[in-house]
């Protein structure tokens, strides 16, 4: 009995993102191009507050609490003055690829609603890419020709049965 329970405590306890199969160096391009990204949202972000029109300022805003929220969740370390900033990031880990995706992605689309100009597309572009790149990760690995291949002759070879089977049971 405290096998098994001792197996799914330390199933519950390897983050998703081993779980979900992503590689050490796809995980670390994930976490360098959050952090691109905040610096690119920040930089765009206040070039974009230097202006009179309130859109652009609400979407330069934006911009630059993308930055700060994608620092908190890729990067910790460079928020060591928040207290909180650990946990938050350890429960950022804890979410499943795609669930980053819609996160990175939906934060980099909203100042773009609300101003189009090129410096939100351009200081959001990163942003969206790591939403990107968690997204891709979350589809999976591809696999190869041969292996598709031999699934389906497989498949083939038991649809044949059935049918023989059926057939010699109606004769």
């Amino acid at each position: 009995m405290s096998g098994s329970g001792g197996a799914a405590a330390s199933a519950s306890s390897v983050p998703p993102a081993q779980e979900e199969g992503m590689t050490w160096w796809y995980r670390w391009l994930c976490r360098l191009s959050g952090v691109l990204g905040a610096v690119s949202c920040a930089i765009s972000g206040l070039f974009n507050c230097i202006t009179i029109r309130p859109l652009n300022i609400a979407a330069g805003v934006w911009m630059v609490m993308n930055a700060f929220v994608l620092l908190l969740c890729e990067a910790p370390f460079c928020c060591q003055f928040i207290e909180f900033a650990n946990v938050v990031a350890e429960k950022v880990d804890r979410l499943r690829s795609w669930q980053k995706a819609v996160f990175y992605c939906g934060m980099a689309v909203i100042p773009v609603i609300i101003s189009l100009t090129l410096t939100t597309l351009l200081g959001n572009a990163i942003a969206f890419a790591t939403g990107v790149l968690y997204g891709l990760s979350a589809l999976g690995k591809k696999g190869d020709a041969i292996s598709y291949a031999r699934i389906q002759q497989q498949k083939q070879q038991a649809d044949e049965e059935k049918l023989a089977e059926t057939l010699e049971g109606e004769l």
